[in-house]
C-alpha cells in the first residue's frame, strides 16, 4: 500500500488549552483516583468479567442473610464501593475509546514522520554516493541510526532494523 496522508490536522494553541482545562476539570471531579505501583496491579486480586457473577450473588446473599456479613466488613462502604464501580466502568468505556482513537492517531502521524524520514534518508543516500555538496556529511550523521551494517552506504535498512527504529 502506497504510503498515504491519512493525517492532515493541527491543533491550535487554544484547542490545547481546551483540552488541558477538560483534563483538569475530570481530574478535579476524580480526586480520589490513585495510581498502583506494577507490583500492586500484578497481586492485587481483582473484580474482573469471569468474577462479576460471584460478586452480583455475594451482594445479594449480604443482604438476604446480614447474620453471616463478618463484622469487619462496613456494608455501606461496600455498596458505595459498587456504585462506583458500576460508575467508573462507563466513564472508562468513554475515555478508552477517546484513548485508543487518539494512540491510533499519534500511530499514524508517526508513521507518516517516520516514512518521510525514510524517503529523505535514501535521498541523501544517494545524494553522497553522487557527491553532492553536503550530502555526504548529512549521510554520515543519520547513517548511525541503523548500526551494525557492514555497507551502510550501498544498503537500505532491513526490515527489522525499521521495526526496531521505531521505539
Amino acid at each position: 500500500m502506497p504510503d498515504q496522508n491519512r493525517i492532515s490536522a493541527a491543533l491550535s494553541a487554544e484547542d490545547l488549552a481546551v483540552i488541558s482545562t477538560a483534563v483538569a476539570s475530570i481530574k478535579k471531579v476524580l480526586p480520589f483516583l490513585t495510581s498502583l505501583t506494577p507490583d500492586e496491579r500484578r497481586e492485587l486480586p481483582k473484580l474482573g468479567p469471569k468474577t462479576l457473577g460471584f460478586d452480583e450473588r455475594c451482594a445479594s446473599y449480604m443482604t438476604s442473610q446480614p447474620a453471616l456479613v463478618p463484622s469487619f466488613i462496613d456494608q455501606v462502604e461496600v455498596a458505595k464501593d459498587r456504585a462506583l464501580r458500576t460508575q467508573l466502568s462507563a466513564v472508562m468505556r468513554e475515555l478508552g475509546s477517546l484513548t485508543t482513537s487518539a494512540e491510533d492517531t499519534l500511530t499514524i502521524v508517526s508513521h507518516e514522520i517516520y516514512s518521510a524520514d525514510l524517503a529523505f534518508y535514501q535521498n541523501v543516500r544517494q545524494g553522497a554516493k553522487r557527491g553532492i555538496l553536503n550530502a555526504q556529511t548529512v549521510f554520515a550523521d543519520l547513517k548511525q541510526r541503523f548500526p551494525g551494517r557492514a555497507n551502510a552506504e550501498s544498503a537500505a535498512p532491513t526490515k527489522a532494523e525499521l521495526a526496531t527504529s521505531s521505539n
